[in-house]
């Protein structure tokens, strides 16, 4: 069993993503944001950034004590070494995947959710700081519709934690300020990967964990109830 330590985010949502895909078992905790739950002691002993999401694994492969696992980035890598899927088997295809999921990590997360705040929750508009942001994430989608111009996935032919990472941080696209029209290569990947069960499967928890959550128009697919 998985312990999901988590909240409705983009970097939640790539947990619940490859949880349902893989079809672990896994009970949520939920962990809420607007409440300060980051900061109790029970969550800092497994998370000590204080930044959902994180798990525990019960059942390590070292069949030694459950084993917690904080950084969204380090959770993927870790469930797909555990179960052995979403993670080529060869070395280039192994690399090009784990780069991918290291650039979503270090770029289009940071920049897009600075693009978020700066958009949605700053105290005070600073149009500065909303087009530097704005033009960041343009700039990043751009890298992802070149890189899908001539592969249906991130790493090739096979969807990887690459995909899983990267999904969730471009359904907010419109609050973003951004447009997919531009961007036709990751248009399709975007809709291709929003067709997946498990994907439509893992949304649907934003409506049972927080049901006021802004979720973008879209997201849910037919068969969101089905396993």
């Amino acid at each position: 069993m998985i312990d999901l330590y988590y909240w409705t985010t983009p970097n939640g949502h790539k947990i619940t993503i490859f949880l349902e895909e893989a079809g672990l078992p896994y009970r949520i905790t939920p962990v809420d944001l607007d409440r300060g739950e980051q900061f109790l002691p029970y969550f800092l002993s497994i998370a000590p950034n204080n930044r959902i999401p994180a798990i525990v694994d019960d059942d390590p492969a070292d069949g030694e004590q459950p084993l917690a696992v904080f950084e969204s980035g380090a959770i993927l890598h870790y469930l797909a070494e555990k179960t052995g899927q979403f993670l080529p088997p060869d070395l280039r295809g192994r690399t090009e995947a784990i780069q991918w999921m290291f650039w979503q990590v270090g770029g289009l997360g940071p920049m897009a959710g600075q693009n978020h705040h700066f958009r949605h929750a700053a105290p005070e508009p600073i149009p500065y700081a909303i087009e530097r942001y704005s033009a960041e994430t343009s700039r990043l989608y751009g890298v992802l519709n070149k890189r899908l111009a001539d592969r249906e996935y991130l790493a090739g032919t096979d969807y990887s934690i690459a995909d899983i990472a990267s999904y969730p941080w471009i359904v907010p696209w419109q609050r973003h300020g951004q447009s997919l029209d531009r961007f036709p290569h990751l248009q399709r990947w975007f809709d291709a990967i929003g067709q997946r069960p498990a994907v439509a499967r893992a949304y649907a928890l934003v409506a049972e964990v927080n049901p006021g959550a802004d979720v973008p128009s879209g997201v849910f697919v037919t068969g969101a109830d089905t396993r």
